[in-house]
């Protein structure tokens, strides 16, 4: 359950998704622009040049630093952004579009079809500030009131289940916990029959992005969770309580969050898919955790009934039944005070978005200002009706010609990896032949889902924007419970389709591109197949290589938790994956004094940036011999397309990121900072030594070069 999914998240994605998700409308940094102009302004969409380069450094030094250092020095980040890249430009791009679909279905009238008055009333909802201010705390009083009625420890387990029909993030696992009250449940796929559904249970109930902000004792990490119990005082005293209460309630919260991080499997354990393929029989359930009513839980969140059930942590689960044994039930009843509120301050009056603010995007994050409103109603809406609002964005935004030519780069990567495997000296026939079934089987995803999901069942209205976040909620945590004992749906995304990004799913074995990345500076039409194959071909590469890394590597071509490797060449594999994890175990300064990237955490990824970049340029040159040209070939502005492919590639990873989040990256992520993963996978290759004269001894040329695929 913690791996359905590995996504390359590109440096325009950085680290969101490890601050809770309840969270999210409020604080992703996206960059400001006046509200009142921004109708009328057309957002700067980033496109590579190649005269950008700064070359009066070597790029045998760091080839990072040579492509982007005038674009860094050139693009400061504003307040309200945590980063700024090449691709925020095409994120304000792809929201102009999402808001103005939104604005114009807001308007009232009998024309409009249930789409847009859904997506139009969920715009007015959220940009009715004034009616939420006037609504104060009305909202939360009847969730603050539910607590209050909790009168033993069994009323719990149904306040669980509210709770989780009430926020985002339950039918979410992610690369530490999945953010719920307690713990996580949902319908996944099975690791063994990967053509069913079964539930699945997850840890969670951590408020800050991962245990180590509860555990790790430097004075940094002190300093936060001493400012995180400051913020906790603020908020419970926000929504009313005295300040005696609030103080004894905040204690009362990191006392519980700190046990439950204690128990819970860490993020490089999380990553082996085997560690978490715990299988159990309800009647297991309810030995491992007796103070749930498990069937009350199931009944409450109209659970079908399931063959088994995946428990991704059965010690958290042991240590969380002891934790609600020893603590009281007015402990457990702030617990659930602190959830409401937590999970309802970015839905609410300013002063508690100000504060949720504060603590979770200027203190963790380092954003110095508040997103524009409209921002956070976008991102709020991507979330809970992505798929109604994404249809708009494909019928604006992405022609039929951009997915066929995105075609055309997957199959000649995909082509290149064909070769690749068939070429490896230190994989036998018979892994190479099961490869080859699984390259063979990847489904490939462009653009959008080849059916859109209905939302007809929704309730939206003008009303309150809390209680379309909650409908919406509620309507997404029942879907996927419903899929409990059912063929999968291989139709599926888990992403909308305005999303700048990409992943590879395992047990669908696709890969999934939405329109929203396939855009400049990721897929310009306009430019030759060198800076494409450079750009979005390392992205096209690195998802198909996540099929083959140290996870995805696990799964058979159907998608089952299968070994079809030999003995001896999963010892090759390990070995070659051992030089990847030791060279990505690094100091990060651009994080703080002190702070170390894990290489174990960051090892899958990192082999797909490697194996994506070489993929990506064997592709090119077979595409240069079809046309009759060759990589060394020199082009009007006198770079060699080899030259244009690797500036292509660091142009689209170009990024100024604050220290504060770089350390949420590192603690949290299993993706490498934009820095390594240029610098580290270029330095493994000799065809960029060929391409820019790098000599043995200088720092882009590694002795002990890694290479895997």
């Amino acid at each position: 359950m913690s791996i359905p999914r590995l996504c390359t998240v590109l440096a325009i994605a950085l680290a969101i998704a490890t601050i809770s998700a309840q969270t999210i409308s409020a604080q992703t940094a996206l960059p400001h622009v006046d509200q009142g102009s921004e109708a009328a302004k057309q957002p700067k969409l980033e496109r590579f040049d190649p005269d950008l380069v700064d070359k009066a450094l070597n790029p045998c030094d760091s080839f990072y630093k040579y492509s982007c250092n005038k674009w860094i020095g050139a693009n400061p980040i504003p307040p309200d952004q945590v980063y700024w890249t090449t691709g925020s430009g095409l994120e304000l791009w792809n929201e102009g579009i999402l808001r103005e679909t939104m604005e114009a279905a807001s308007k009232n009238g009998s024309t409009r079809n249930p789409i847009q008055q859904k997506i139009g009333d969920y715009w007015a909802s959220c940009m009715d500030e004034s009616g939420i201010e006037a609504a104060g705390l009305k909202p939360l009083q009847a969730e603050l009131d539910r607590v209050a009625a909790v009168k033993s420890k069994k009323d719990i387990t149904l306040e669980i289940a509210h709770l989780q029909h009430l926020y985002p993030g339950a039918w979410q696992p992610s690369d530490n916990q999945t953010n719920s009250t307690l713990f996580g449940f949902t319908g996944q796929q099975d690791y063994d029959n990967a053509s069913m559904v079964v539930a699945g249970l997850d840890q969670g109930g951590l408020s800050l992005p991962n245990r180590d902000y509860y555990l790790n004792t430097d004075e940094k990490s002190k300093e936060l969770l001493t400012k995180y119990r400051a913020h906790l005082q603020k908020m419970f005293a926000l929504a009313g309580e005295p300040e005696a209460q609030a103080t004894a309630d905040a204690g009362t919260v990191i006392e519980i969050e700190t046990a439950l991080a204690k128990a819970q499997m860490d993020n490089v354990k999380r990553r082996d898919p085997k560690n978490v393929n715990n299988k159990m029989s309800l009647a297991q359930i309810r030995e491992l955790m007796p103070s749930i009513n498990w069937d009350a839980y199931l009944k409450a969140v109209k659970a079908p009934v399931a063959d088994h059930y995946i428990v991704t942590s059965p010690d958290f689960f042991r240590a969380e039944e002891k934790l609600l044994n020893d603590h009281p039930l007015p402990h457990w009843q702030a617990y659930l005070r602190w959830q409401v509120i937590h999970r309802s301050a970015p839905f609410l009056t300013k002063a508690l978005v100000d504060e949720n603010f504060d603590f979770f995007a200027h203190t963790l994050a380092g954003a110095e200002q508040q997103l524009p409103r409209w921002r956070r109603c976008v991102h709020g809406a991507d979330r809970d009706l992505g798929e109604a609002l994404g249809q708009a964005y494909v019928d604006r935004a992405f022609p039929p010609e951009s997915k066929a030519r995105t075609l055309q780069l997957v199959h000649a990567i995909e082509t290149a990896l064909t070769s690749d495997i068939q070429s490896l000296s230190w994989m036998s026939s018979a892994t190479k032949e099961q490869a080859a079934v699984k390259l063979k089987g990847i489904e490939d995803k462009i653009g959008y889902p080849s059916r859109w999901r209905d939302y007809s069942t929704v309730k939206i209205s003008r009303d309150s924007w809390l209680n379309n976040v909650a409908n919406a909620s509620s309507f997404e945590f029942e879907r996927w419970v419903a899929k409990i004992g059912k063929p999968v749906d291989r139709s599926e995304w888990t992403m909308t389709p305005p999303t700048i990004n990409a992943y590879y799913d395992p047990q669908l074995n696709t890969i999934n591109f939405p329109a929203g990345i396939l855009q400049p500076p990721y897929f310009d039409a306009s430019k030759d197949d060198a800076v494409n194959y450079g750009a979005i071909g390392m992205i096209i590469g690195h998802e198909i290589i996540h099929g083959f890394d140290d996870q995805g590597r696990k799964f058979d071509s159907k998608g089952n938790l299968r070994d079809w490797w030999t003995a001896e060449d999963s010892k090759q594999y390990d070995e070659r994956g051992k030089c990847i994890s030791d060279e990505y175990t690094q100091e990060v300064p651009d994080a703080g004094d002190g702070v170390k990237q894990n290489g174990l955490l960051t090892q899958g990824e990192d082999t797909a940036d490697n194996g994506g970049l070489r993929l990506a340029l064997a592709a090119l040159e077979t595409t240069l011999k079809q046309q009759g040209k060759t990589l060394d070939d020199k082009g009007p502005d006198g770079w060699t397309y080899r030259q244009r492919f690797f500036l292509g590639t660091a142009y689209s990873w170009c990024a100024n990121i604050r220290p504060q989040i770089a350390r949420l990256i590192v603690t949290t992520d299993p993706h490498s900072l934009p820095v390594f993963r240029i610098d580290n996978v270029v330095s493994n290759m000799p065809e960029f030594a060929d391409a820019f004269s790098c000599k043995a001894g200088q720092k882009m040329v590694r002795a002990n070069a890694c290479r895997v695929w």
